[in-house]
């Protein structure tokens, strides 16, 4: 298995660890004294995603994966004892059902339909859906303004539609096989503006061969609680839900956002209180 690319984020969970066994002593004859009884930990995210869940040459990378990989630490997994597995949006529920994953941590929405078949710590991330418009673009300034623009989505997805629906019910849909899809669209005018969450569109903006190049309209027109899923009834959320704790009171969870969003000038919420759904 490739390893990540190390971030500052990633870097205080090596912090942590060696503090941890200067501290504990622990056996180094029992290789799953630090996994918890098992010799690796498998994590699903995105592949796909910059600044979420990418895989690239070099190894996974995104918030994301940041905060999965601390959680995976305070779980007693080293970095080189995790296997990530590709969590599409589609296959999650079935993916923790059968076992295939001990965790998601892939901008995993909490949604009531979804709490009936699994379970979520977090929320780790409040994010919104919002549109993705170009640097100079001054025309689109609200929801409003996209009615008659060439609104970009991916096939399928409800975010364009909702906007449709509800916001600006004269917007000409422009839907594309992937958001990576939409990006040269945009660029160069074929369509006006880009919608999704907020944190997905900050990630792709945030590429080296875009910055610069758009902005967030920061609408807020959803909100989006990413939590990480766990098998119904796992006793692995409460343990969760206190590496999330830890992770935004050592200052870990500001870095990876910096880190992984910043060139974008995303504008976050605040690191969100565990069981703290907003509607």
């Amino acid at each position: 298995m490739k390893l990540r690319k190390v971030t500052a984020a990633s870097a205080t969970v090596f912090a942590l660890a060696l503090t941890a066994t200067a501290c504990g002593g622990g056996d180094s004859d029992n290789e799953s004294s630090s996994g918890g009884g098992k010799d690796k930990i498998t994590i699903g995210i995105k592949f796909d995603q910059p600044g979420l869940g990418q895989k690239t040459p070099q190894g996974y990378e995104g918030f994301d994966v940041d905060v999965a990989t601390y959680v995976a630490k305070k779980l007693g997994y080293e970095e080189n004892q995790i296997e990530w597995k590709e969590s599409k949006s589609a296959d999650r529920e079935t993916m923790l059902q059968r076992g295939d994953v001990d965790f998601i941590a892939a901008t995993y929405s909490i949604t009531p339909e979804r709490q009936e078949t699994v379970d979520f710590a977090g929320p780790y991330l409040l994010a919104h859906q919002d549109v993705l418009l170009r640097a100079d673009d001054d025309k689109i300034k609200s929801p409003e303004d996209l009615n008659n623009a060439k609104l970009c989505s991916v096939t399928g997805s409800t975010s364009a539609q909702n906007v449709k629906e509800k916001l600006a019910p004269k917007a000409q849909l422009q839907p594309y096989p992937a958001y990576s899809a939409c990006l040269p669209g945009l660029q160069n005018g074929a369509v006006d503006a880009l919608t999704t969450d907020d944190s997905i569109l900050a990630g792709y903006a945030a590429q080296d061969q875009f910055k610069g190049k758009f902005k967030l309209g920061g609408f807020k027109m959803t909100n989006e609680n990413y939590g990480i899923g766990v098998k119904k009834g796992s006793d692995l959320k409460d343990k969760i839900n206190k590496a999330l704790e830890e992770m935004v009171a050592d200052g870990s969870w500001d870095t990876a956002v910096k880190e992984n969003f910043g060139p974008a000038n995303y504008k976050n919420e605040p690191a969100p209180k565990i069981g703290d759904i907003k509607s």
